[in-house]
This record gives C-alpha cells, structure tokens and sequence, in this order.
C-alpha cells in the first residue's frame, strides 16, 4: 500500500472521521464501522484532505481533466481544497464547479457555483463516501445540462465496499450503470489490513474481536469481488 493512503487512514483516525464500535447506516444496516467526513473541521484537516485526493486524482486520472465538481453541500469544499491541492502539487490549474440546492435568479445566477462549463470540458466529480448511485443519479443531469462535457469519472474518499442494489459494490454499479471510471483513496480492506493488530498512538484499533464483527459484516452485506 502506497505511504500516502496508510497517513490517510491515521489521519481519519485523528480526525475522528473513521470510528469503530455500533453504528447504523442510512439504509438501516447495523454496521462495526462508520466515517463521517463532517468531522473535517479546520483549515489544516480541509487541506491535507485535498493533498490524499489530489494524489488519489493524479494517480487514477493524471490532470488532464478541466473542472473538478463537487455535489452539494459536502462536495463544495472538497472540490475547492482538491482543486487547490492538485495546483500546489502537480501545477495543473484546474477549476472548480459545485452546484446549488436550488437555481439563484439575481447576482451570480444560475444553479453552479464556482467555474461554469462549456463544451468540450472534461469533468471529474469528487464525493465523499461511496454511494448508492442516488447521488450521482441526480449530479450527472446537472452537469449534462451545462453543454457538451465529458464526465471522465469520480473519485471518493472511502470506498465501503458494501453491496449497493445489487450483489456489487455501489461504486462498480456506478461504474457500469453510467460508464463512469471511478476510485477511492482507500477501500476498507485498505483500513483492514493497515490497523489489524497494530498499534496506534498506545491502542490496538482493529483488535481480534472487531475484525471478527467486521468479517461478519462483509459476510452478510459485503460487495461480490
């Protein structure tokens, strides 16, 4: 595993974004683990956030896309602390674009914020955790509607690795459903094999008994592979 994905998953540690216990997940399932990127609070968490995305980015897609779009209202800033990240790192100057929940008629109108599109940009859409699809369901439209712009793919930062409506993984079905390339900065076998047994900062996070229930988790809800 690369260096810059074993500081990401301390980092979510830190952060508290990435906790282990008994939890519950919107879609009713009871789950050993849970992230909640809105624990992403200061300017020095927001900014090593966009560093771990622009290296997932570079990785996967390089830089040759023009805007870098994030879904309200979690996508906003991950869009602008990316797209300034990817400028400090690898000196590609890509703009950023975010949509409204609703469309503004005076001032800076329109549904967008940020960059707006024009034919022939190449746009890549960054979100926090894996979805279901409903969320990209509802990005892709927004974004077609602009003009004649290719959607290049999306880039989360977790990637659960749970069935979505099918016996894939949500982010696959995304893959398939809109023929988008997709990735993650980490997947939970990621999270898995870097904290099982191994100390952080004096404690054990991943010890014997909670990577038995999170084996039970996959068992029951986990992602064909």
């Amino acid at each position: 595993m690369e260096s810059y994905k074993e500081e990401f998953i301390d980092f979510m540690i830190d952060c508290d974004v990435l906790k282990f216990g008994d939890f519950m997940t919107k879609s009713g399932r009871k789950t050993p683990f849970f992230v909640n990127t809105g624990f992403y609070r200061t300017g020095a968490q927001l900014k090593k956030l966009g560093e771990y995305y622009a290296r997932a980015i570079a990785g996967a897609f390089g830089t040759d896309f023009d805007v870098l779009f994030g879904p309200a209202y979690k996508g906003i800033p991950l869009s602008v602390a990316t797209a300034m990240e990817l400028s400090e790192l690898y000196g590609a100057d890509i703009r950023y674009s975010a949509n409204r929940k609703e469309v503004k008629d005076h001032g800076d109108k329109g549904i967008l914020l940020g960059s707006p599109m024009k034919d022939g940009d190449r746009v890549l859409i960054i979100e926090d955790v894996t979805t279901a699809g409903t969320s990209i369901g509802e990005t892709l439209p927004i974004i077609k509607a602009q003009g004649a712009v290719d959607v290049v793919g999306l880039v989360v930062s977790v990637d659960r690795m749970e069935r979505g409506k099918t016996e894939k993984s949500a982010l696959k079905e995304i893959s398939e459903n809109y023929g988008l390339k997709t990735t993650a900065i980490v997947t939970m076998a990621d999270v898995v094999e870097y904290l099982y047994n191994r100390p952080y900062k004096g404690r054990i996070v991943i010890d014997d008994a909670m990577k038995a229930a999170i084996d039970a988790y996959y068992e029951q809800y986990g992602a064909e592979t």
